[in-house]
């Protein structure tokens, strides 16, 4: 009996989160709201984001003061632990050169460039089955073009016009 009691105190202790623990997942999530307040406009519209998370953080970038700042920098945090936070961190990390997101998504767009120039139709067809919105006759333009400037030995114009093309379809 003495046994269920020690283990079930046991599972008690795992369930309880250290105060330290909680101020470091808060901070976390202000420091996530900073970086959405400090970004420019073009990016922050790629973000599908609460309205009212919206308006503090556009409230945020009009603070002057900053105390008045902080503490509204303090709110969008609170707002944060209602939102899809995993959706928000996912489209930073794409955003960010460094981290292994963007150079994971960087990569595999690349892959499709590649599959498109060798491959031709196939993958176009599996790009679209993929991109419903992408353009096939855009995308087989962009193909032929890239192969045309292989054989020519031309420099890769359609080739990095492809891959911006995947990127704008990715995004």
């Amino acid at each position: 009996m003495t046994d269920f009691i020690a283990h079930q105190e046991d599972d008690d202790e795992d369930e309880l989160i250290s105060k330290s623990q909680l101020k470091r997942e808060s901070q976390a999530l202000q420091d996530m709201g900073r970086q959405l307040v400090e970004m420019p406009e073009g990016q922050l519209v790629k973000f599908d984001l609460p309205q009212q998370l919206k308006e503090a953080i556009y409230e945020a970038r009009k603070l002057k003061n900053r105390e008045g700042k902080r503490r509204q920098l303090q709110y969008i945090g609170k707002l944060m632990r209602i939102a899809d936070t995993h959706f928000i961190q996912q489209t930073l990390d794409k955003m960010d050169h460094q981290s292994q997101t963007y150079r994971q998504h960087f990569q595999q767009l690349e892959e499709w460039r590649e599959r498109i120039i060798n491959e031709g139709s196939s993958a176009i067809d599996a790009l679209v089955d993929l991109y419903p919105a992408a353009d096939r006759q855009q995308l087989r333009n962009l193909q032929r073009q890239a192969n045309r400037e292989i054989a020519e030995k031309k420099p890769p114009s359609a080739s990095r016009k492809l891959f911006t093309y995947l990127r704008e379809l990715a995004e």
